[in-house]
C-alpha cells in the first residue's frame, strides 16, 4: 500500500521536565535560553543511529545541556498536533515526547553551563499555587476572560466540530468554575494540564499568538498569564506537573527531591509545594505515621527553635504495599 505522503518527514523531540525544590518552591530545570529569550525545557531530536533507546538520548541531552545526571525519569505523554511547534526552517513534523524528571540540588545551586538555570515552576502556572489561599491572579485575569470567552455563543457555534462538552461545562471540569458560580469550591489540583488547555483555546495565553490560534489573534491584548516558553513545552510543564501531584498519592516519588534525612516539617513542606496546597499538620503526621514510609534516624536537627527529629525513607514500604503513597486532604 502506497504512503499517502510519501515526501512528509517526522521528527521525533525529547523534551524533560527537570524538577527539583530549593527550599520551599519547586524548581524546573531550563535550557538554552539567552537573555531575551524564552525558557525552554532540555531537549533534542531523537536520533535513533546514536541513541539506543527514548530514555538514553533524553538524558544525554539534559546532562549536555545542563551538566546535570539525572535520576528518576518517567515518560509522559507525546503530543503530535501540528501547528503547535513552530519552526519554520524545519520542514518535517516534529511528534514531541516529553518527560518527567526528578532531582536534588545539593549544598548551594549547581553551577550551570550558559543558558541553563533554574526557575520557580510557579512563574509559569501562578493560578496553580494555594498555599497561602485562592490566587487573586483567578480572579483578577484568569476567570473573567474565561467567562467572556465561555458565554460567546456565537463564537462556540462558528467552532463548527461538535464537542460531548460545552465551553461553560470544560470550564466548570478544569476551573471548578462557571460565571454562575465564579468562586471554585472543588479545585482538584492535578487537572493542570486541563487549565491550561482551556486557557490555550481560549486564545489567552502567548504562545496561542505565537500559533496563530484565532481567538488569539482576535484580541487586541492578551492578559499575563504566566511566563510563556518555547515550542509546546509549557504543555509539557502541565502534564508534568498534573503527574507529579497525583503521583505523590500513591507512590513516594516525593522522596526523590529531599534529602536522605529530613525532618517532617520539611517533608510536609515539599509535599504542600508540590500540590500546591496547604495541609493540616496533625491529619499529615498521622498519613504519614498510618503510610509508614518513613523512619527515625534517632539524630536531630537545630530548625532555630526545639530541636526536630530526624527521618529517612522506608524503602521496604515498596515491597509491602502495592500504592504507598501520601493520601492527603486540604485544610
Amino acid at each position: 500500500m502506497a504512503r499517502p505522503h510519501p515526501e512528509t518527514a517526522i521528527e521525533i523531540g525529547l523534551a524533560a521536565a527537570v524538577v527539583a525544590m530549593d527550599g520551599l518552591s519547586p524548581q524546573l530545570l531550563v535550557a538554552g535560553a539567552e537573555r531575551g529569550e524564552l525558557a525552554g525545557l532540555p531537549s533534542g531530536s531523537f536520533d535513533p543511529l546514536t541513541h539506543r533507546t527514548l530514555d538514553i538520548g533524553l538524558r544525554a541531552f539534559v546532562t549536555d545541556q545542563s551538566g546535570l545526571r539525572l535520576g528518576y525519569v518517567e515518560q509522559l505523554y507525546t503530543f503530535a498536533d501540528r501547528g503547535r511547534i513552530v519552526e519554520p526552517e524545519i520542514e518535517a513534523h516534529v511528534v514531541s515526547i516529553g518527560y518527567l524528571a526528578l532531582t536534588r540540588l545539593a549544598e548551594g545551586r549547581p553551577t550551570l553551563p550558559k543558558g541553563a538555570r533554574f526557575r520557580p515552576w510557579y512563574a509559569f502556572f501562578p493560578w496553580e499555587d494555594w498555599r497561602e489561599g485562592r490566587p487573586s491572579i483567578l480572579d483578577q485575569q484568569v476567570l473573567p476572560a474565561l467567562f467572556e470567552w465561555a458565554t460567546d455563543a456565537a463564537g462556540e457555534k462558528a467552532e463548527g466540530a461538535e464537542r460531548p462538552l460545552s465551553r461553560i461545562e470544560r470550564l466548570r471540569f478544569a476551573f471548578a468554575a462557571t460565571p454562575d458560580a465564579p468562586k471554585p469550591v472543588a479545585w482538584d489540583e492535578e487537572k493542570v494540564l486541563d487549565r491550561y488547555e482551556l486557557l490555550y483555546e481560549a486564545g489567552l495565553l502567548e504562545e496561542a499568538k505565537r500559533d496563530g490560534r484565532p481567538a488569539a489573534m482576535a484580541r487586541a491584548r492578551l492578559p499575563s498569564l504566566g511566563e510563556p516558553m518555547r515550542f509546546d513545552h509549557r504543555r509539557i510543564l502541565a502534564t508534568a506537573m498534573g503527574r507529579l501531584r497525583g503521583k505523590l498519592k500513591y507512590r513516594p516519588v516525593v522522596f526523590e527531591l529531599l534529602a536522605p534525612t529530613f525532618t517532617l516539617t520539611a517533608l510536609q513542606k515539599t509535599v504542600e509545594a508540590i500540590s500546591g496546597r496547604h495541609l493540616h499538620t496533625q491529619n499529615f503526621r498521622r498519613v504519614v505515621e498510618n503510610a509508614a514510609l518513613v523512619e527515625p534516624t534517632g539524630e536531630t536537627a537545630t530548625t532555630g527553635g526545639r530541636p526536630a527529629a530526624l527521618f529517612r525513607f522506608r524503602r521496604e514500604v515498596v515491597q509491602e504495599r502495592p500504592a504507598p503513597g501520601l493520601k492527603v486532604g486540604a485544610r
